[in-house]
């Protein structure tokens, strides 16, 4: 590798590390941010080239900061770029999470500890239905995303798999707005994918890092539309099928991910170490993450065809549409375990105000929300 290169990589590699650090907010956040440093303040590439990547990474699954830090990366630096770029971005978040999980495990069980997640959990809630709010306001934007958003909600509260659901609404978003266009060969390939979701399990070794490591490596390929639908596929296969984490469990897990910056999907080392302790948290990250990078490896020379594809952006219609769906059948799932007595169901009403009316960063109202079930503690004399 050459001087400049070297050079270039190193800039890529710090620029990744302090985002990763400081990016709160979700991935809208994350992403200005980026524009901020590589377009505004360094020039590493133009508005309308950082616009036709982003674009990119709303055409296909992943992560979108983690694939928009490896697309930046593979611009400024080659191909070591694009895996130091996204890894950077990804290290800061999975490092507090690794912390944060083991004082999780230590101390989960202290009665100081269960006050703080009295709070935490409602506020979680109040986070699970903005985000289906917000996402909801951009794909439902007509009467046949509504009724795809509809048809997903019921199929994934029947109990339906969450990938037979994206894929479905994708299908059914490229007939009901690009049905002039040629389609045969995704709906030839169709039957294949989902067979291959069905029949995956069947194949799964025993041992539970084995589990951990197909599973997530299946979520990171197929997550659409935002990192919360993460959550849609744990519940559905690690709480309910597997058995290997509790309802309460999955819902600290979400505030773990919006307590840290950098990617949610970091929540998966959350999982992965209380599932499998070390070893489980670090094949985790690397099923979940994975993809990224496979993705943008294969897409970065796709980027011009896949804007004006027609037939491509019709899909991720549907898709987006089951999204918003999923996301909303977790926090109905979860409101139960999380809106206990009149006190919670204030902190959930107070949330969504702080979300809603005051665009508040998630991070201070899960820290409020650990502070109002600490008050709470005191106030009934522990």
């Amino acid at each position: 590798m050459s001087e400049k290169y070297r050079h270039r990589l190193l800039e890529v590699c710090a620029l990744f590390l302090k985002l990763g650090a400081i990016s709160f907010g979700g991935p809208a956040a994350h992403i200005a941010l980026m524009e901020q440093e590589t377009v505004s303040r360094r020039g590493w590439l133009s508005r309308e080239h950082f616009l036709d990547l982003l674009a990119a990474t709303n055409l296909v699954p992943g992560p979108n900061a983690v694939e928009m830090a490896s697309h930046i990366g593979f611009v400024r630096a080659g191909w070591p770029g694009l895996v130091v770029g996204g890894a950077s971005f990804i290290l800061p978040a999975v490092l507090i999470t690794l912390v944060l999980s083991w004082v999780y495990v230590r101390f989960g069980a202290l009665p100081q500890a269960a006050a703080l997640f009295y709070g935490i959990n409602p506020a979680v809630i109040a986070i699970i239905l903005t985000a289906t709010y917000r996402l909801g306001r951009a794909a439902l934007r007509d009467w046949r995303a509504v009724g795809l958003a509809v048809a997903s909600l019921a199929a994934a509260l029947l109990g339906a798999n969450e990938v037979i659901v994206l894929l479905t609404a994708g299908v059914a978003g490229i007939l009901l707005y690009a049905p002039r266009h040629k389609t045969g060969p995704l709906l030839v390939a169709l039957p294949g994918l989902l067979l291959g979701q069905l029949t995956l399990p069947l194949f799964w070794a025993d041992g539970r890092l084995v589990q951990l490591g197909l599973f997530f490596l299946k979520v990171g390929s197929l997550i659409f539309g935002s990192g919360m639908v993460l959550f849609a596929f744990i519940r559905h296969d690690v709480v309910d099928r597997y058995g290997w984490l509790t309802p309460q469990q999955l819902i600290d897990a979400i505030a773990v991910g919006q307590m840290t910056p950098g990617p949610v999907l970091s929540s998966a080392t959350f999982i992965g170490y209380l599932v499998s302790g070390l070893p489980g948290a670090l094949i985790a990250t690397v099923g979940v993450f994975l993809p990224s990078f496979l993705i943008v490896a294969l897409v970065g020379p796709w980027v011009p065809r896949l804007r004006r594809s027609a037939v491509a952006q019709a899909f991720l219609r549907g898709v987006n549409a089951a999204a918003v769906a999923l996301i909303l059948s977790v926090a109905i799932a979860l409101f139960r375990a999380a809106i206990v007595d009149i006190w919670t169901g204030l902190i959930l009403l107070a949330g969504l105000v702080a979300l809603l009316r005051f665009r508040a960063d998630t991070v201070w109202l899960v820290l409020g929300g650990a502070v109002c079930g600490l008050i709470h503690y005191l106030v009934r004399g522990g």
